[in-house]
């Protein structure tokens, strides 16, 4: 229980500098939550959003998931994001991933990995849309480097095929959709690809209530 301990002692030290420096912080963000960005990104710990982009509490809805996905039958992920875009309006969603993301790694191997398996099957359909880019390049560290490019900008289109988003850019011209890398090696966001509203998308996905 040291450790357990030790996090309880950091919170309440956390807590007073932040009163010390600011006595009004937590007055502040108790009565008020109007984010910008909805950030859905991977439960790595190496990767916290607030950190990586010099943001504080309150400035980002953090949604945090197993290699960043965003799945249509995902009703945390779909719940966020309806409550960030039509009750918070935010103006831009990120989806970020990051290099030596173990999901898509491991989504790249035939190994079983249990009720895992469902999830990076998600993965494995990115990679099925990519196999002649993918399986032609034989270094397994930038086939992994190029997977984890590849599906963030494969969920950021996921994103714009919901009703969701859809029905927002038909309501307010928003929210912006961006696809971002994040390097563990030397801390750098890398943009993949921005979705603007009103994209043109396959009209398979295209809900005519919001045309």
């Amino acid at each position: 229980m040291i450790e357990i301990e030790q996090l309880l002692r950091a919170n309440k030290a956390w807590a007073k500098d932040r009163l010390e420096k600011d006595p009004h912080f937590f007055s502040r963000l108790e009565n008020l939550q109007s984010p910008k960005f909805l950030w859905i990104g991977c439960s790595d710990s190496r990767v916290p959003a607030n950190e990586i982009t010099g943001t504080q509490p309150g400035e980002i809805f953090v949604h945090r998931n197993v290699a960043n996905m965003v799945i249509h039958t995902d009703m945390n992920m779909l719940t966020v994001l309806e409550y960030a875009v039509h009750h918070l309006q935010v103006e831009h969603i990120i989806v970020c991933g990051h290099y030596g993301c173990g999901g898509v790694e491991a989504s790249l191997t035939q190994k079983s990995y249990g009720i895992i398996n469902k999830w990076l099957r998600n993965i494995k359909d990115v990679h099925r849309l990519y196999a002649q880019e993918i399986d032609s390049t034989l270094d397994t560290k930038e086939r992994n480097r190029r997977m984890v490019e590849l599906n963030v900008k494969e969920q950021v289109l996921n994103l714009a095929k919901t009703s969701i988003v859809q029905k927002a850019w038909a309501e307010r011209k928003g929210p912006h959709l961006h696809g971002w890398v994040y390097g563990l090696d030397n801390g750098l966001i890398k943009a993949i690809n921005d979705v603007p509203p009103g994209f043109p998308l396959d009209p398979l996905y295209v809900y005519e209530d919001f045309q």
